[in-house]
């Protein structure tokens, strides 16, 4: 086993990361400590391993066996990858534009990662070892839901919708009144013991210029970097450069995507004063959307959980299946989901219009999440 190691443990599941770098697994221990339990590890790694260590030769080789054979191009985390499945099912894989190669050996469910650079090592071991947690998950039961959640007192509000709905906005708002965010962008949940669990999905938050303007959050934000912190390297150069400058307007790309401040989850807290959750059970569900002008308000829109609400195989855009780590069947069955929505539609639930004045949207959520909760469901 390499010199050093952290173990990474969720809802009785966990995935080590080693390497001979200690930075490597440093970095695992830090992302996902905050809402999963990781800790530095010493002992024999049974179950699913990451192996990540910086080796020009060994990026070199995997690189040249897949580039050397037939292989597929996929873009997995931003980036194009290139990859190749052998007969044993060992796929290989390398993003050359990004200095890394991976081999996947699906029979001892060991990930080999090797690359030119600590920092890009470190981030791909992390990404690489949530997705081996969240192969577990799925296997386990556990579904994902495309939703940003706050917790206070173990009552979780989930927020659902689309790009752009305001989910961050609204978890974000009630952590800043004292909640404390689980998620910023999905959630794992599972029902149990009549009701739903909520889990985390570890993830850099994005959350943009304004909005951390509006918050009061910005000058201070923007001083650690002046100081010389840095945010995640995920960040676009554009952003840095804005708070560098001063700049406070939200920016965009060329495809239209706006390009925010991406957070560590340490950063979350350190920086936004804004305590994290490591579970909960859902209490109420929320669909926001951003209403410019409008005062907040109950919306009598009808609005009700729908397949476009759940993240699955075949709607993953970010992180697709390249390596096989979610086996067939695995995913939650139809029974499964309507029991899960069964039990998610019977929580208090509200379309909800969101202004973009902070402290009256503030104050119209937590008029509506201090409303009573409801008794535990039925099983």
């Amino acid at each position: 086993m390499n010199p050093y190691a952290t173990r990474i443990t969720t809802a009785d599941r966990a995935v080590t990361v080693t390497s001979d770098v200690l930075s490597i697994p440093a970095w695992s221990q830090r992302y996902f400590g905050s809402w999963w339990n990781a800790a530095e590890f010493s002992g024999p790694a049974t179950g699913p391993v990451v192996a990540a260590d910086v080796d020009a030769a060994e990026l070199s080789q995997l690189t040249r066996d897949v580039l050397d054979h037939p292989h597929e191009s996929a873009e997995y985390a931003g980036a194009a990858m290139v990859h190749r499945r052998g007969s044993d099912g060992t796929v290989t894989a390398a993003q050359p534009g990004h200095d890394l190669a991976f081999r996947y050996q699906p029979g001892e469910r060991r990930m080999r990662i090797a690359g030119g650079e600590d920092t890009p090592v470190a981030t791909a071991a992390a990404r690489l070892a949530r997705e081996l947690l969240r192969s577990q998950l799925l296997a386990d039961g556990w579904t994902i839901l495309h939703a940003s959640a706050a917790v206070k007192d173990d009552h979780t509000v989930l927020a659902l919708g689309g790009k752009g709905a305001g989910k961050t906005t609204t978890a974000l708002l009630l952590a800043r009144a004292g909640w404390r965010l689980l998620a910023n962008d999905r959630v794992f949940v599972r029902p149990e013991e009549g009701g739903v669990r909520v889990l985390p999905w570890p993830a850099a938050a994005a959350v943009g210029l304004g909005l951390l303007d509006a918050l009061g959050l910005y000058d201070a934000v923007r001083g650690r970097v002046l100081a010389g912190e840095r945010l995640h390297p995920t960040q676009h150069q554009r952003v840095t450069d804005a708070l560098t400058s001063d700049a406070r307007e939200p920016l965009w790309n060329e495809k239209g995507k706006e390009l925010k401040p991406q957070f560590f989850p340490d950063q979350i807290d350190r920086w936004l004063g804004m305590p994290l959750a490591t579970e909960g059970r859902a209490s109420r569900i929320l669909f926001p959307r951003i209403r410019t002008g409008e005062n907040p308000a109950v919306l009598d829109d009808g609005r009700a959980l729908d397949a476009a609400d759940f993240f699955t195989a075949g709607t993953e855009d970010r992180y697709p299946d390249i390596f096989g780590l979610v086996p067939a069947g695995t995913e939650s069955s139809r029974a499964q989901r309507d029991d899960l929505v069964r039990r998610l539609s019977k929580l208090p639930h509200h379309g909800i219009a969101l202004g973009h004045n902070v402290e009256a949207n503030t104050a119209f959520l937590i008029g509506l999440t201090s409303q009573e909760y409801p008794s535990p469901l039925p099983i």
